[in-house]
């Protein structure tokens, strides 16, 4: 199998994910409160992206009139998510302060979670929320 090297490419590095919406503006901004990340590129009504203070990869926002908020969990003949994003947290209080922070940036709580607490003896492992365009994302504990 060929690999990037034999072919005398230079690695290919992940820049940005692309999030599209109605108001690149407004969704940043809900991004920049949730994350405490700073705008990094802005072309005025057409894209904008955010960056974290430590750098990486960025988050994007292309503006599209045409947008349709993704349904979640998928129904047929609805607008499907094409990809969600994962945010880590460290423990249980980081999950549950992570998700009341996101409600106040102007998140929604999904109807139907997949990974809280069965009973309650139990921990969350993960939840899932809506950002403002209805993309869906994850605060997840990796153990």
């Amino acid at each position: 199998m060929e690999t990037l090297n034999t072919k005398g490419l230079l690695p290919i590095a992940l820049d940005a994910v692309v999030l599209e919406c109605r108001d690149a503006a407004a969704l940043s901004d809900f991004y920049i409160r949730l994350l405490g990340w700073k705008k990094n590129h802005v072309e005025e009504n057409e894209w904008t992206d955010i960056i974290s203070p430590s750098g990486g990869v960025k988050i994007a926002f292309q503006q599209n009139p045409d947008y349709v908020p993704p349904v979640w969990p998928d129904e047929p003949s609805a607008q499907q998510q094409m990809a969600h994003l994962d945010f880590t947290v460290q423990n249980q209080e980081q999950l549950e302060l992570a998700v009341q922070h996101a409600l106040s940036c102007g998140a929604v709580k999904a109807n139907i979670q997949y990974g809280e607490a069965t009973s309650p003896e139990s921990e969350s492992l993960w939840t899932t929320m809506l950002d403002p365009a209805g993309h869906p994302f994850c605060f997840v504990i990796w153990s």
